[in-house]
């Protein structure tokens, strides 16, 4: 018996086909037959709901670790969220490895329901961000240290032109 039939012309195929041969169509299963049990990433594909997997990614949350950051799509994908993980910028660690902080991202469309599933305040947009720097006493030391830097460059010189 034929793994697969073609739904039209019902002519019988082998299962390394995927289109009639006489009339063109999609083939299907035989009566009677089981269909081979769908991989792990046709699975979670089918979870996805279309109306979250549209638009650019943005970031919804943050991760300590690789599992951490797992439990977290997880929770998103029972959702029909879709999301990706990716490693946080300026941290230095192997890529190997599954420590270090992770950035959890969603697509536009699913951003809302991402922050509702794990709930994450929406950002305030209406407060100017705060202009980070180095506290007072790290600019303190750095000019000390280059001023320390410069005099003895300097002493250098002037040992070796008058020594």
């Amino acid at each position: 018996m034929p793994a697969l039939v073609c739904p039209a012309c019902a002519t019988g195929h082998g299962p390394g086909e995927r289109f009639c041969g006489r009339c063109g169509t999609p083939l299907v299963h035989a009566a009677g037959t089981v269909a081979p049990p769908a991989s792990e990433a046709r699975e979670r594909a089918r979870k996805i709901r279309p109306q979250y997997a549209e638009g650019g990614l943005v970031r919804v949350a943050a991760a300590r670790n690789q599992a951490e950051a797992e439990l977290v799509q997880g929770m998103l994908l029972e959702e029909g969220v879709p999301s990706l993980m990716r490693r946080s910028g300026g941290f230095d660690v192997p890529d190997f490895l599954a420590s270090g902080p992770r950035d959890i991202l969603v697509p536009a469309s699913g951003v809302a329901a991402a922050r509702d599933i794990l709930q994450v305040p929406e950002p305030d947009l209406s407060r100017p961000m705060a202009v980070g720097g180095p506290p007072p006493w790290v600019r303190a030391l750095a000019a000390a240290l280059a001023v320390l830097i410069l005099a003895l460059v300097a002493a250098g010189v002037y040992a070796a032109v008058f020594g």
